[in-house]
């Protein structure tokens, strides 16, 4: 079956760090859609009113190729269609987004705790992914893996959209070596290191991930750094990057990481933030060979867990 080929390019910009949503007209044999507008109402409707879409067809916030869509345009299928939703107010994360390098091909940026990756659910334009397009006017921006939103440190971004599917193929393919640097109770009886494979389960909406009997599909090795006072600080070498892989073997181990929201309990859903208790989980180092350019690179997050300061 032939392909439809590469979609053209936006005539929207992006707003806020976002790109404009895309639609793809689609076949219509029954002719349901006369217009333009009844397809955009019959797909929308249920989700913000045919009152709010009839809104937006008005303002002529639908863009094709061709300029607004007018609310009697014969309907067209495989038609492109652009528009930007409407963003929910968000609450700013009040951490800069670090950068600790910058080059042609790379973005290495020291994300802060709680702010997401990339735009999901409820957090859109406060992504880093959004901050640095802006902040960098780099409007092409795209990382090459993503970080859970409540864990701080590296992030790789890719500047030209060319090059992602080789940085995104070595994350796949675990040609990175990624270290992790964590604060858990401290246990003397417990002996490290060690490296804990199991098998982890993460079900679509199931806030926790948890593990089961079977075929380990995970792998981390956990060494002890230091201890003081009750607590120890980690260092943790993912294998594999399975959904919350460290924050589960750790827990198994009896070992959750200081103020972990989710292991071993799930705290209440919709809580705000509590900016003061971060997760105390960085991802300190990546380490790789360039697929571009060939040259090795090593990178180290410039920032600091808050149970473990210095002294």
């Amino acid at each position: 079956m032939r392909g439809r080929g590469r979609p053209p390019a936006a005539p929207l910009p992006q707003r806020d760090g976002i790109d404009p949503v895309r639609l793809r007209l689609p076949e219509d044999p029954d002719r349901a859609w006369p217009t333009v507008r009844d397809h955009l109402v019959a797909r929308f409707a249920g989700a913000i009113g045919a009152a709010r879409v009839d809104a937006m067809v008005a303002a002529g916030r639908f863009v094709s190729l061709r300029g607004p869509v007018a609310a009697d345009e014969p309907y067209e299928a495989g038609r492109y269609v652009w528009f930007h939703r409407d963003f929910a107010p968000e609450e700013p994360v009040p951490f800069p987004v670090g950068v600790v390098h910058r080059d042609e091909h790379l973005v290495i940026a020291d994300k802060p705790h709680f702010l997401a990756t990339t735009p999901r659910g409820r957090h859109i334009t406060e992504t880093a992914v959004a901050r640095l397009r802006r902040e960098l006017g780099l409007p092409e921006l795209q990382p090459a893996h993503r970080l859970d939103r409540l864990t701080a440190g590296l992030v790789l971004f890719v500047v030209r959209p060319g090059e992602r599917g080789a940085y995104q193929t070595m994350f796949r393919d675990r040609r990175v070596r990624k270290e992790y640097e964590a604060v858990a109770p401290y246990d003397p009886a417990l002996v490290l290191p060690r490296t804990v494979r199991s098998r982890i389960v993460k079900e679509r909406g199931v806030i926790a991930a948890r593990e089961e009997p079977g075929e380990p599909n995970s792998e981390s090795r956990i060494e002890l750094l230091e201890h003081r006072a009750g607590l120890g600080r980690y260092r943790l070498l993912p294998a594999t990057g399975r959904t919350h892989q460290l924050r589960v073997h750790m827990n198994g181990l009896g070992l959750p990481l200081v103020h972990d929201p989710v292991y071993p309990v799930v705290e209440a859903e919709g809580a705000a933030d509590d900016f003061s208790r971060p997760l105390q989980l960085l991802a300190r180092v990546l380490e790789f060979t360039d697929p571009v350019t060939g040259e090795p690179r090593r990178f180290e997050s410039g920032l600091r867990l808050s149970a473990w300061p210095d002294r």
